[in-house]
Parts: structure tokens; C-alpha cells; sequence
């Protein structure tokens, strides 16, 4: 279902950009604005700005835009209604339903929210088997043998699937739920052969629901407890609308704050092992669930903190095998540690084993940096065999070329020269080596895509260089000036605004969303509003909200100390809005003229080629030396000597 404008409008004016960015992105003040590293693509310095007294963010790398209902949007990858359904949960604010939504917009809605509400069902489901002689008898058994309590099942909804070939499927068919809609949660399978047999998914095994950030069930883990070689000890959700394995982390919706209050977030291989840290006091931890970490799931960790000890089992062919990932979590720009557990161990049984307090000891003690993990993992390995040992050095110099901070990377220089028994320069040097080893790279694969770009590619690009090009730049430089100015006076008894509309009457824009912009700056005069920025910004076509967010945010800021504590003063065009703005129009009518002027040349060649009668072509040279006047005349009150 829609959702009643007296939400939205409640969730609007309640949602602060610098809380629901910070829940995702840890901000950092600099001049007048927040700043990080943008969460929507890679990036070694910040370029993503959020604005508190404008209440927008913008990214000036990636160039992604809006207001706090538009980040949720961007950052969940949901609807606009889910978004509102999202801060006003944060914000405690009642959702009220529009009961006057059309067909198709709750359709639209309902496609989604159907997946969530099947796997809502399916959750409730296993974990009421939990209650019944076998789920007693075989998944609550397991679970207490593991030493869960009643409250951490809870906590993360675990359950049992019952042995039997359809007693999910019978069950949600007998409650409504169609076999079209259990098929796309996959939830239930089809036969091969025989499409009409339906039958469970997960059967005889202990589930475990995957949540995602807002804590809505979008799949499940299920282990089997048999010993039944023909059966993966493991079996998972398929990937679905809402279940993308490589966007999501087990564990992560139960410990996003603990994450963000302890500034760190412990990165463990399965499910139990989650379970069992929060059983010993240890919220800040997430699972990859067996599978290969992915820079996805880096960037969801970043959200939270820059901070990432990853926990090894007892096993130094398995940790030799998986240190790819601590090379992706330092290009991803986080700071990396390490953890082993003695022989034979993982975080769940050795949780088990010391109890509580001796294993929070324990990650306090041995978390190593990086540095020292991967040198002391191979120290005994290479101690005898030079070969070996400069494979090493080449190994630690990879991990070392992957972090973006130069001054971090400059420590970890020090270090692994001290820990190899290196100079400083050897090491250096071949990161050198390295460095310009991908700039060459990236040269020569720009040059092959350029070669193997066809020449058509090319020429969308060309006319957008041309004129039209540089008539759509002074369009917006004009539009620039009428949001972020035209509220000002230019003079005793006038605004900026109607300066600019008086002089530029009678043109159009030929950019639409330029255009669509002028007209509702337009319309809200004509209705005895004064728009400031804050006015586009409220509109709910967010093509005109970001083209605005675009015209009004810089990347740079002149520091105050310039004036304050070097009396170094800059002109600023604020400062002589009536020349600012002069100038502004006079450019603009300049290019269109310059236009008009190509297109009448382009008239006279068609009719001397075509051979028309001589007074056309007279009337079409007229035409365009009266234009060429006009150029004349503008180049003159700009001080262009020759004009071009």
C-alpha cells in the first residue's frame, strides 16, 4: 500500500541528513560541511559532502544526490515508500496508509513487499517447529548442546525445518501464499521433469534466518544434523530480488551498533561462530557464511567502522588459502588485524571451551596487525631458504601497495623493514616498481579501449562539445545564478530574479531539466513565493532535486582563516551580484546568437547549393549579418576586442 502524504510530510520535515547518513557512514567535520569517502562507489579520499544546513548530500566523485529520503533510497536500494517506511521506524513516527493509491502503484509495492512477507512467514514457521516433538527432540536439542540460550534463539530468529518433503509448502499454501511467490523466495524447489511436484527447500535440518540492515528476514542457512555424506553439511537461499549473498553479511542487523560504539567489527567464517561471540559478550561481529569476502560486503562493513579484525581458525594452510581477503579490506581502505586460535579451534568452540571472559581476553592479547600476522605466519617456513624468503618480502610489498593512506602505508614501511631486517628504500623501492607498474597498466588499457572504441562512439561526443554544448554550460551557469541568487537584490528596488527573467524573456532553454526548473522558478513567483534552494528541494521530482543539489553545492570551500588570520581578502562573485549577473546574461544570449548564427550559414549554403532564387539567399545573408551585429555589440559590452 501507498503511504499518506501526512507521513511523508511528518517523515520529511523529522529526518536529519547527519543522523541517517552516519548511520551507514562515519562523517568527519571540514569547513561549513561533513565529509567521507562516498558509500556508493571506491574511493581513496573523501569526496562525499553532507550539508546539515542545507539538508542534502552530494557526491562529487560518482555525482550521486539528494535529501535523507533519497540516501535511504540509494544506500538500501529501496523504493520511495519503503524509504519513508524506513525513517519513520528510525524516527518513531506512525505510518498512515493512503487509502486512494491506484491499482498499478500498489501492484508496484506489494511485488517487493511480497517477498518480505513469504519469508516473514517461512521465519515464524521454523521457529514455532522448534516447539513441536521433533523440533524439541532433534533442533532445540542441538541448540542447547551449543550452549544457546533461549534468548539468543530469539534474538536470531533460529529455528527447525521439519524432516518431510512438504510441510512449509502445505502450510503456507493452506494460509494463502501461492506456490508462484514461495518459488521466487525460494523457499520451495520444482521437480526436474516434473514441474507440477512441488517440495521444501530446507527439510530435517536447524535453520538460521539472514536479516538484512533493517532486520527483515531475506533468507536462511539451514545445517543438517544426520550423517548423511550424500547431503551438504550446509545449504542456503538461492539469490532473489531481496537476497543478493554477496551485498550481505550474517550477524550484520544484530550488530551494527555494537560495530559502530566499539569502532571495530570482528569478521568470523560461519554462523555459529556468531552466535557463540554474542553468547560471550561479543556483539561487534559478522559472518561471510563460508563464502569468499567480496568488496561488497567490505563497503558494508565501512558503513559502520574503518576497523576490521578477521578471526582465523587453528589452521595455517586454511589461513594461508583466505589471505586474499585482508588484501581486499586494505584496498578498501580499512584498517586490518588478526586473530588465530590455538590448534583445531574456531571462535564457536573455542568460546565454548575458555568461557566468556578468558576469550575476550583472548582477542585482546593476539590481535596482531596485518603485518606481523602475515610475516609471522610464514616465518618458520622461510627462516632456511633465501627463495622462499624473498617470495615473502614480494608478498608483504603486494598488501602494502593495496592502502590508499600514504601515511599509513609509510608505517607499515617501517615495520616490515624492522620485522624483514630490510632497509626502508628496498621496500620503498618496490613499491615504486609496483605503482608504476598499474599507472602503465592503466595507460595502456585506456589507449586499447580508445583504439577499440568504433569512430562513431566518438561523435555524440563531438556535438556535445560544439555549440550546443557550450549553450547548455551558460544555461545552467544562468540557472546557477537565479537558485542560489535570485532571492538577493541587485539594486534598491530590484531582485536578482526578475533582472534575469526581464533580460532573458524571450529565450527557451534547450535543456529540458533546465527548462523544467525555470518553469517551476516561474510558476512560484507567479504564486508570490520568492524560491529560495530549499524550495526545489522539497519537490518531488528528484531529477529537479538533484539537478538543484548540483547547481548549489561546491566541492571546494575558501577557509575563513584566509581573511581572519592572513588578511588575504578574494573577490567573490556574491560580492558584485549586479555584474556577476550581467555578465551571466550577456554570455548567454552570445551563445544562443552564435547558434542562430550557424544555423543561418548553414541556410545560405543550402540555398547556393540548391540554387535559389536571389532574393532568398539575399534575405538569409541579411539575416545573418544582422545576428553578427548583435555578436558585435555583446563582445564590445564584455570587452572582447575580436569576436569569435
Amino acid at each position: 500500500m501507498g503511504i499518506s502524504r501526512a507521513t511523508t510530510d511528518k517523515v520529511k520535515e523529522r529526518a536529519d541528513i547527519e543522523e541517517v547518513v552516519n548511520d551507514y557512514v562515519p562523517l568527519k567535520k571540514k569547513g561549513q560541511n561533513l565529509w567521507a569517502c562516498c558509500p556508493f562507489h571506491n574511493e581513496k579520499s573523501p569526496s562525499f559532502s553532507v550539508s546539515p544546513a542545507k539538508q542534502i548530500y552530494k557526491c562529487f566523485g560518482c555525482g550521486k544526490a539528494g535529501d535523507p529520503i533519497q540516501f535511504v533510497m540509494d544506500i538500501e536500494g529501496v523504493g520511495f515508500n519503503e524509504a519513508i517506511r524506513h525513517l519513520a521506524q528510525k524516527y518513531g513516527i506512525e505510518v498512515e496508509e493512503d487509502k486512494e493509491q491506484t491499482p498499478e502503484a500498489v501492484q508496484a509495492y506489494n511485488e517487493r513487499e511480497s517477498l518480505y512477507i513469504v519469508l516473514g512467514y517461512a521465519r515464524d514457521f521454523f521457529v514455532k517447529n522448534l516447539q513441536t516433538e521433533e523440533g524439541k527432540a532433534i533442533g532445540l536439542s542441538y541448540f542447547k548442546e551449543r550452549g544457546f540460550s533461549q534468548s539468543i534463539i530469539e534474538k536470531f530468529d533460529l529455528g527447525y525445518a521439519l524432516d518431510g518433503w512438504s510441510h512449509l509448502h502445505d502450510a503456507a499454501k493452506s494460509d494463502g501464499h501461492s506456490n508462484e511467490l514461495l518459488l521466487k523466495a525460494g523457499l520451495i524447489l520444482q521437480k526436474e521433469g516434473d514441474p507440477s511436484r512441488l517440495y521444501d527447500r530446507f527439510r530435517g535440518r536447524v535453520t538460521f534466518t539472514i536479516h538484512n540492515l533493517g532486520g527483515k528476514p531475506i533468507g536462511f542457512g539451514a545445517r543438517i544434523l544426520t550423517q548423511d555424506k550424500k547431503q551438504p553439511k550446509y545449504i542456503n537461499s538461492p539469490e532473489t530480488d531481496v537476497y543478493h549473498k554477496s551485498d550481505i553479511l550474517y550477524g550484520i542487523f544484530q550488530a551494527k551498533k555494537s560495530i559502530r560504539e566499539k569502532d571495530n567489527c570482528y569478521l568470523v567464517e560461519g554462523y555459529t561462530d556468531v552466535i557463540s561471540m554474542h553468547l560471550a559478550g561479543i556483539e561487534n561481529v559478522v559472518a561471510s557464511s563460508g563464502t569468499s569476502l567480496t568488496e561488497n560486503q567490505i563497503k558494508l562493513i565501512k558503513r559502520f567502522s574503518d576497523n576490521i579484525t578477521v578471526l582465523y581458525d587453528g589452521d595455517a594452510a586454511g589461513i594461508k588459502a583466505s589471505l586474499r581477503g585482508i588484501d581486499m579490506i586494505l584496498e578498501g581502505g580499512l584498517n586490518v588485524k588478526a586473530v588465530v586460535f590455538p590448534r583445531g579451534e574456531d571462535p564457536d568452540s573455542y568460546a565454548r571451551k575458555v568461557g566468556s571472559q578468558e576469550f575476550g581476553e583472548y582477542l585482546e592479547k593476539n590481535a596482531q596487525d596485518f603485518i606481523s600476522f602475515k610475516i609471522g605466519l610464514y616465518a618458520e617456513e622461510v627462516a632456511k631458504d633465501p627463495i622462499k624468503q624473498a617470495n615473502l618480502i614480494k608478498e608483504v610489498v603486494s598488501s602494502l601497495a593495496k592502502i590508499p593512506d600514504p601515511i599509513v602505508r609509510t608505517v607499515y614501511i617501517k615495520k616490515s623493514a624492522s620485522l624483514l631486517g630490510l632497509d626502508e628504500e628496498i621496500i620503498q623501492a618496490e613499491l615504486n616498481k609496483i605503482h608504476l607498474k598499474e599507472k602503465k597498466d592503466g595507460f595502456f588499457k585506456e589507449k586499447r579501449e580508445e583504439q577499440e572504441t568504433p569512430f562513431e562512439a566518438f561523435l555524440p561526443v563531438k556535438e556535445e562539445l560544439g555549440i550546443s554544448g557550450i549553450l547548455q554550460l551558460q544555461e545552467r551557469e544562468m540557472l546557477r545564478l537565479l537558485v542560489n541568487y535570485g532571492f538577493e537584490m541587485v539594486s534598491d528596488d530590484l531582485h536578482v530574479c526578475q533582472y534575469l527573467l526581464q533580460e532573458t524573456d524571450d529565450l527557451k532553454f534547450e535543456t529540458p531539466v533546465y527548462q523544467k526548473i525555470l518553469n517551476l522558478y516561474k510558476d512560484a513567483l507567479a504564486n508570490n513565493i520568492l524560491p529560495q534552494p530549499e524550495y526545489f528541494l522539497k519537490h518531488e521530482d528528484s531529477e529537479v532535486k538533484r539537478e538543484v543539489i548540483n547547481l548549489i553545492t561546491r566541492k571546494y570551500e575558501l577557509s575563513t582563516l584566509w581573511e581572519s588570520r592572513y588578511q588575504i581578502f578574494t573577490n567573490n562573485e556574491a560580492d558584485d551580484l549586479a555584474k556577476t549577473v550581467y555578465d551571466s546574461i550577456l554570455h548567454l544570449k552570445k551563445k544562443v546568437i552564435k547558434k542562430m548564427m550557424e544555423e543561418a550559414r548553414q541556410k545560405i549554403k543550402e540555398a547556393e547549393m540548391e540554387k535559389l532564387e536571389e532574393n532568398i539567399l539575399t534575405e538569409r545573408i541579411a539575416i545573418y549579418m544582422e545576428l553578427k551585429q548583435y555578436q558585435v555589440e555583446i563582445d564590445k559590452q564584455l570587452g572582447i576586442v575580436i569576436s569569435f
